[in-house]
């Protein structure tokens, strides 16, 4: 079958002499059938893949399909919906603004108004443009923080967060529906690229006054903040001119490290542009020292995560973990709220179910409550929808431990603008009121106990990557674990038929979205837990455990995933 695809791609043409060329000149058998063994998967995140011709890869013949598929579901929604159209924004990847004009004269061709930034803008700012424009959708071309070989398409809802899985599984059976990536049914007219409506700087405008608003100590910000050094680096990605911008509103010029701020799709100057690795921020620590700045900032391509490193106690550079991160601001925004008596019963705050134990002591702490949804922060949006939009609560704050936070329902989705315009209002009170963030860190762990939080993450390559890490998953809900290094497990809670199994034997009904996850509440109030990622080929395995300090905690992990890894093996 895949020799079949193979060989009509090759021959057909929709492709050019260039993309055949190409495609002739793979002598690898295995390379052909990863290439058109199967079609490149459409998620609950949408498509991430490797950029290449073929089937499973990511090109603009795969991004017409699912556009045409994405056109053809507006169409059923009537002339409303067509006319509302769709909002499409993109990052500083390989092929990203070709992805991104391919989808737009798509959806034109279709008769469907079609919107599209005239340069790279962020995830979050994207799904601000979809809530203001009223759109029916938003396209963002971007592999997040994946390797240079990725790019990735994913689909947002009317309210601005990530499509939800009942729309995306509609949509796919639309794309589905089209048949090959290289179907007539797919409508292209270049001719009808006039109508691609382009968004101009009064939606950014828009963005940067409402972020400033969220602020909460302007008072210690003012006062700090003019001799605040913050260092940022975008990573060669989208967040060089809104973070830069953000913080230049609220009084801060931050330092940025020049090698990076090119829109380089190559990301050259590091291994992988992911913020949540301290080697990402590498350069821009090298950088704070030189200039003796107090911390160092960075966003990966599409501007959704933020890295943080702070000094310590040695005045060294110590990088923060997302957990790490999300629980000061957390335990900030609370405070702030609480002293400003804005603080009541009607407000709740979201994590992902795999993010630090932590959270649930801050905020019982504070007396809100903390709601926990699959991983992906389109759970955390539909939270806001179900529950601030429609008045009954009031949304605070929600995160991920990978390094995504949200502050304020402008946006469904990560945004590390806001994050990062927090985080420096943050070190400006704590900087005013005598106490350095890595000493508010202490504070916390000694107040509510000192949690380390980590993930282990196992590589899968070829094709049946995706296949063979749900085996491995499925394998452990047969297990009848009752500890774990010592630690009991005193409940199991398994994600794809929502069912939560206490150590009695006992079952109760979990009011959650299925996922494929199997999570083992610990006695310790700790947990681990092991899931396939859906955006790229790695098993992850989740720990958090309470222990008494750094030390304790750093030998009950080693002991607890040694004996974890002989139940996955």
């Amino acid at each position: 079958m895949y020799k079949e695809l193979y060989k009509k791609w090759t021959e057909s043409d929709k492709l050019s002499e260039m993309e055949k060329k190409e495609l002739l000149s793979i002598e690898d058998e295995k390379e052909i059938e990863l290439r058109f063994g199967k079609d490149l998967e459409f998620g609950t995140a949408g498509m991430r893949g490797i950029i290449g011709l073929g089937t499973n890869m990511l090109n603009v013949h795969v991004v017409k399909k699912a556009t045409q598929g994405l056109a053809e579901y507006i169409k059923t929604l009537g002339k409303k919906a067509i006319k509302k159209g769709v909002v499409i924004s993109y990052d500083t990847r390989r092929k990203s603004y070709e992805f991104a004009y391919s989808a737009a004269v798509v959806l034109a061709s279709n008769g469907i108004t079609a919107y599209m930034f005239n340069d790279v803008h962020p995830v979050p700012m994207l799904s601000f443009a979809v809530r203001e424009l009223g759109t029916v959708a938003g396209i963002m071309i971007t592999a997040s923080h994946n390797p240079k070989e990725y790019n990735g398409y994913k689909l947002y809802g009317e309210d601005g967060a990530q499509m939800s899985p009942q729309a995306t599984a509609e949509i796919v059976k639309f794309i589905d529906g089209i048949g090959d990536a290289l179907s007539d049914k797919i409508l292209f007219d270049e001719r009808l690229d006039c109508k691609i409506k382009l968004v101009g700087k009064k939606l950014d405008k828009k963005y940067y006054k409402t972020l400033k608003k969220l602020c909460l100590s302007p008072v210690e910000l003012k006062k700090a903040g003019k001799n605040l050094k913050i260092v940022y680096t975008p990573v060669h990605g989208s967040g060089y001119v809104p973070v830069t911008t953000i913080l230049g509103k609220i009084g801060i010029k931050p330092i940025v490290v020049p090698e990076q701020v090119n829109k380089d799709t190559e990301f050259s100057t590091v291994s992988v542009p992911n913020p949540e690795n301290k080697e990402t921020l590498t350069l821009a620590i090298k950088q704070a020292d030189f200039k003796q700045a107090d911390v160092v900032f960075g966003t990966d391509p599409d501007c959704d995560r933020l890295g943080v490193a702070i000094r310590n106690e040695k005045g060294e550079f110590l990088a923060l973990s997302g957990n790490q991160t999300g629980a000061l601001l957390l335990d900030y925004i609370l405070m702030r709220l609480k002293d400003t008596g804005k603080l009541n019963g009607k407000g709740f705050v979201v994590k992902s179910f795999v993010t630090t134990s932590l959270a649930k002591l801050i905020a019982d702490d504070y007396g809100v409550e903390l709601m926990e949804v699959p991983v992906g922060f389109k759970f955390i949006g539909e939270k806001i929808k179900q529950l601030d939009d429609t008045g009954k609560r009031k949304y605070i704050f929600g995160f991920e431990e990978s390094c995504g936070y949200l502050r304020g329902t402008h946006a469904r989705d990560k945004d590390a603008v806001v994050a990062s315009m927090l985080f420096a209002e943050m070190v400006c009170y704590y900087t005013y009121h005598g106490i350095s963030v890595y000493g508010k860190l202490q504070e916390i762990y000694a107040k509510y106990g000192y949690v380390f939080d980590t993930n282990v993450s196992t590589q899968y390559q070829g094709i049946n990557a995706m296949k063979d890490m749900n085996a491995v998953v499925d394998k452990m809900k047969t297990l009848l674990i009752e500890s774990i290094g010592g630690i009991k497990v005193v409940a199991t809670r398994d994600y794809s038929s929502a069912k939560r199994k206490l150590a009695d034997g006992t079952e109760q009904d979990m009011a959650v979205e299925k996922v494929n996850a199997v999570y083992y509440e610990l006695e310790n109030g700790g947990f681990i837990c092991i899931r396939p990622s859906g955006t790229e080929p790695k098993l992850k395995v989740y720990y958090s455990l309470p222990a008494e300090n750094e030390q304790t905690a750093k030998e009950l992990f080693e002991r607890v995933k040694q004996d974890f890894e002989k139940y996955v093996k």
